[in-house]
């Protein structure tokens, strides 16, 4: 298979600094006067920060948008299979002669100065949405949001701030409060920011952020309610009561975002139509995704297979939750894991329900846990944990004790990505 210039090009990216991650602005000011400033130039910018949730917000966000009719630019991270799902310009994936071109200027405007990965991608994107007409942006944050890449919006349309949680403490700080100030950091004079259910301690942080910026908040449990009943999805707000489908995207969690989706789409005026779009329209692979044809589906053709990329404490805690929610079923887990994550926390609160824990190695994946120290913490946390040397001997093995069994392939989304190239 021939390979893209695109690649070239990012594999070339990847030496211009020797950090991965450096929390700074300064190096993204400055490549991005350099290309003239295309982010005042941006359609109206929604900027979306938190530990967990982010993805699967957008993701609903974007179907509510299309769903009225308008043309969306989304930018996430990371990526699963290719780096082009990173960037839709006006509901499409960026093709590869548009990136390859905006990545290739960048790194000519750049010249060569020290910058990261992340950083000049970022600028990259933000070239490529400035001139390409849409409705609307949707800008993810890749890491905390205070010293992000994506902090460059003077006056974003809104803001989101979704569940803080403990996750990056080496980069955010070791308590809630202070993760909880980096994500406010996105917050901005006079915007409004939607607010989803937090921690006390993350709430006051983000509340006090707000207040010095005289920035409207618009707070789940006080501005506006989401919550399931029976099959329905009930959403209320000062404009009145909403009675919806549950939304597309499976898990207890989904209901929270799903609702800071809908305060979003309200706050900019959208109708029922976009509602409803939101939440039976919205795609977001490896976030409980069900794995019900393809190539490891055809491998255990009897079990129910399922795939995510969740791996900080609250991930597994919802992980948790859902999986005590589905029918009875013999559950294994099939996990890999970076050796930066707290993975006894991630693993705890999935023993009760697991009967059984394969622990695997990420593939090309330098940061990842070995299998036998996953398998380890594993069974440190209550889980009868064992080692296979990839997802298909774990995957056989599970199918070879027992065939009808759920199977959930968890811990990094750098798994899901390989698991999903895997598929086709």
């Amino acid at each position: 298979m021939t390979t893209a210039a695109s690649d070239v090009i990012l594999v070339r990216m990847m030496a211009l600094h020797p950090k991965i991650i450096d929390l700074t602005l300064d190096r993204v000011w400055r490549l991005l006067d350099a290309l003239g400033n295309p982010q005042n130039d941006l359609p109206p910018v929604v900027h979306v920060a938190g530990t967990n949730g982010k993805g699967s917000t957008i993701a609903m966000m974007r179907a509510g948008f299309e769903g009225a009719g308008k043309r969306c630019h989304v930018y996430t991270s990371p990526h699963l299979v290719r780096f082009h799902e990173r960037i839709r310009l006006a509901g499409d994936l960026i093709d590869e002669s548009a990136l390859s071109a905006v990545l290739d200027e960048c790194e000519t405007a750049n010249g060569g100065a020290p910058i990261t990965y992340f950083e000049i991608t970022t600028v990259a994107a933000i070239l490529a949405m400035a001139r390409t007409p849409a409705d609307v942006t949707l800008l993810e944050v890749g890491l905390g949001g205070r010293l992000d890449a994506t902090n460059v919006i003077e006056k974003p349309a809104a803001t989101v701030i979704t569940p803080v949680s403990m996750d990056h403490e080496q980069y955010l700080g070791d308590t809630l409060g202070k993760i909880a100030g980096e994500k406010a950091g996105i917050i901005k004079r006079g915007v409004p920011c939607i607010v989803t259910r937090q921690h006390p301690e993350a709430e006051a942080v983000i509340e006090a952020r707000a207040e010095r910026l005289a920035a409207p908040l618009l707070v789940q449990g006080q501005h506006w309610h989401a919550a399931q009943e029976r099959d329905r999805l009930v959403y209320q707000d000062e404009r009145g009561l909403l009675d919806l489908p549950l939304p597309n995207l499976p898990g207890a969690h989904q209901i929270d975002n799903a609702g800071a989706a809908l305060a979003v789409l309200r706050l900019m005026g959208l109708d029922d139509r976009a509602a409803e779009a939101a939440l039976t329209c919205a795609e977001w692979p490896a976030r409980m995704q069900r794995l019900a044809a393809g190539h490891w589906a055809d491998r255990v053709p009897r079990a129910e297979l399922w795939l995510d990329g969740g791996h900080n404490p609250a991930a597994g805690q919802a992980l948790a939750t859902h999986l005590s929610r589905l029918s009875e079923r013999p559950t294994h887990l099939v996990c890999g894991m970076l050796n930066t994550k707290d993975a006894r926390s991630f693993l705890r609160p999935l023993a009760p329900l697991a009967r059984s824990l394969t622990a695997v190695a990420i593939p090309g994946e330098r940061n990842t846990l070995p299998a036998e120290e996953t398998a380890r913490l594993a069974a440190e946390t209550g889980h009868d944990a064992r080692v296979a040397d990839s997802v298909g001997a774990a995957l056989d093995a599970i199918a070879k004790r027992d065939p009808e069994a759920r199977v959930l392939i968890c811990g990094s989304l750098y798994l899901a990505g390989h698991v999903l190239r895997e598929d086709g």
